[in-house]
């Protein structure tokens, strides 16, 4: 009766906290056509701002070339760190923390985002330096060779010489034949290095205007100054067209494919079992992120605990959603332990998936993914960048600000049935693509 009691006073709590946690906000639109997203919070004197743009790893070149990829991910370095015609070059991340502020920037295969956090009396200049690198930023041959430079350096040491580095690349590049997911996110450097001056321009006059992008200004604010300044800084940016996009579908894979890669910087083996799932704004892609948490969100997950703890037979394994606009991948891992072979842990993988496809799963175990979501949810939005991230994300890339606030009413409808039909649909062995990620060696 205690242990119920005290489950009972915990939900209640969860709830209370989701509930006093509501994000507020307001949005206008300037006559260019960018939208701006505006929170109010004054609990601390810090203010970030920042804008997502509809660019991604799948733009390659800005015509689906398969010949220019890593474009995005390249703006994103050059607009993050490159000069302006007001900021000399290198001179970005000084100017920005002789203000206190700090900020990063990240590209993923659908969207690039920019944000910076300064204390809330610097936030005009923080809205002038977005507008500089809006309005002027600095596309000549030097800015590029430079960021061409720090682009290789970072594909060397993240994922050249990084062990399993390539692992997700070799499976994109098996999952999708015609869809431009099957693009490595950071490019291939002889694309970066063959496009012309002209072609970044292009990229960048095409991408890079308010129809395809949102900004968001959040945290110690007062609205209706903000209001005139973002008017002030932003309204002379010059206007475009929404990107319109035509990808090729993918026709559906119905029988299993076995591949092979090799790594020079592991030593381990590893096998990964991958899925080709709807994209992120579907529900079966929130029911997804609920089977990933139950087979391997921490040491007491099923899979884990029963291949590494129970078993000893992997020293590592786990699930995880990689979640998409037009495709997600669900993906299951493990690296070996002893004599233990890949084809042994594919089949105990195997084995706890056909236990979800043919059982419900427990009470107890959906009650505790309920609470994990719950936790996950509050923390999403328990901080000014991470609310401002939130809202450019809901309102870009689902078409529903209002998620920000309503998302874990998705999380608590799901039922458990719901779970199991989807393990039943989206992971079987005739829909996956299977990776021995194996050691390089002299004789391979």
């Amino acid at each position: 009766m205690k242990k119920r009691l005290v489950t009972f006073a915990f939900f209640v709590i969860a709830i209370f906290v989701v509930t006093a946690q509501e994000v507020k906000f307001e949005e206008i639109d300037l006559d260019n056509g960018l939208h701006v997203i505006l929170h109010q919070d004054n609990s601390a004197p810090i203010v970030t701002v920042g804008f997502m743009v509809d660019v991604g790893g799948k733009d390659a070149g800005g015509d689906n070339n398969p010949e220019r990829t890593g474009f995005a991910h390249f703006f994103e370095h050059l607009l993050a760190s490159g000069g302006t015609k007001n900021i000399q070059k290198g001179e970005w991340y000084k100017l920005r923390a002789s203000r206190g502020g700090q900020g990063n920037a990240n590209t993923s295969l659908d969207r690039t985002y920019y944000y910076q956090s300064f204390p809330s009396n610097n936030l005009e200049f923080a809205l002038w330096m977005d507008s500089e690198r809006l309005l002027h930023p600095i596309i000549d041959k030097e800015s590029v060779d430079t960021q061409n430079e720090i682009v290789k350096e970072e594909k060397r040491s993240s994922y050249d010489n990084r062990p399993y580095g390539q692992f997700l690349f070799v499976l994109g590049e098996n999952l999708f034949k015609v869809h431009p997911y099957r693009f490595k996110n950071i490019g291939e450097m002889e694309h970066l290095d063959a496009a012309s001056l002209e072609e970044f321009q292009a990229y960048f006059n095409k991408y890079y205007v308010p129809e395809n992008m949102v900004a968001v200004v959040a945290g110690d604010i007062d609205i209706a100054e903000t209001k005139k300044l973002v008017q002030k800084y932003y309204s002379e940016i010059p206007s475009g067209k929404k990107a319109i996009r035509n990808f090729p579908k993918e026709i559906p894979i119905t029988e299993s494919k076995r591949v092979k890669a090799y790594d020079a910087n592991i030593q381990i083996p590893g096998i990964m079992a991958a899925y080709r799932t709807p994209g992120f704004k579907s529900r079966e892609a929130y029911i997804l992120n609920m089977v990933s948490a139950y087979l391997s969100d921490g040491k007491t997950s099923k899979l884990y605990k029963k291949i590494v703890d129970d078993k000893k037979m992997a020293i590592q394994a786990g699930a995880l959603n990689i979640n998409q606009k037009d495709y997600s991948i669900y993906a299951i891992f493990g690296l070996p332990s002893g004599d233990t072979t890949l084809d042994d842990l594919l089949i105990e993988i195997d084995e706890e998936i056909t236990k979800m496809q043919n059982e419900l799963i427990s009470e107890n175990d959906y009650q505790k993914l309920q609470n994990k979501f719950e936790n996950r949810f509050v923390n999403s939005n328990a901080s000014i960048e991470g609310i401002a991230n939130s809202l450019v994300k809901y309102y870009l890339l689902y078409d529903d600000i209002n998620l920000i606030n309503n998302e874990i009413n998705i999380y608590r409808s799901i039922t458990r049935e719901e779970i199991q039909d989807a393990v039943k649909k989206y992971l079987n062995p005739n829909q996956r693509v299977v990776l021995d990620y194996l050691p390089k060696t002299k004789e391979n």
